[in-house]
């Protein structure tokens, strides 16, 4: 098989080298991934939290509402609606750029499924935790900021590196409203090259360093949260107990 990466130094007719462009379109992937994951986990916190305070029924019944839009409608769908038919119905967002009607699309898709595992995560604790803290006189919006919240966190980590890896991931649909990114590079530069190979393989290892990046960030993450004395990493060997 006849490699040839030096198309990457080739121009792309614009005054830039294909390996530019590529860089460039990395950048745009990254920046949609991180202001929807922004916005994913301040909106699927609060909802997810809302939908545990049962003394507020309609709170619950807005935050089941949310997630059940948000959840069962496919990704590519949600762009293609913030894109082109809210925009006609709301005419104000006809101003909006491109860049943002994606993040919302990115970023309300996921915050669905991140409020169903803050929601898990709460359930999860054991009663006590709010009664203590109900008992130490917090208010139940300080029992959520100091108590309840800080541990569910600590239980949801895992899913919510999945979450943050699909995200990363799931950002390749901005592609079809014509968003610089990742995979409209490939596309593009295959037609003008010929050289889809190349061009695929690598954007492959460009998505793969930074879903690895954001594996290894959020594992990071998870450590220093952890509580000393508890989790895998803490337990005695078992020539320690003996």
């Amino acid at each position: 098989m006849n490699w040839e990466w030096q198309v990457f130094l080739n121009d792309d007719g614009g005054g830039r080298t294909y390996l530019e462009w590529m860089m460039q379109a990395w950048g745009w992937t990254l920046s949609v991934a991180a202001c929807s994951w922004v916005l994913s986990i301040s909106v699927g916190f609060t909802v997810g939290t809302l939908r545990t305070v049962h003394k507020y029924p309609l709170w619950v019944v807005a935050g089941n509402i949310w997630v059940e839009v948000f959840r069962n409608v496919p990704i590519l769908v949600q762009v293609f609606l913030w894109y082109f038919v809210l925009p006609k119905i709301f005419t104000p967002m006809l101003q909006w750029p491109g860049f943002l009607l994606v993040v919302l699309a990115l970023g309300f898709f996921t915050s669905a499924r991140i409020a169903e595992q803050v929601k898990a995560g709460i359930n999860a604790l054991p009663k006590g935790q709010g009664m203590a803290a109900s008992a130490l006189g917090l208010t139940p919006l300080q029992s959520y900021r100091y108590v309840i919240l800080p541990m569910a966190l600590r239980i949801i980590m895992p899913p919510l590196t999945s979450e943050s890896m699909n995200l990363l991931k799931n950002s390749s649909v901005a592609f079809a409203v014509s968003i610089p990114e990742l995979t409209m590079f490939a596309m593009q530069a295959q037609e003008e090259t010929s050289r889809g190979i190349e061009i695929y393989l690598a954007v492959t290892g460009l998505y793969a360093i930074s879903a690895f990046a954001v594996n290894r960030l959020m594992a990071g993450l998870e450590t220093y949260l952890r509580i000393p004395g508890t989790g895998a990493a803490s337990r005695p060997s078992t020539s320690e107990e003996h």
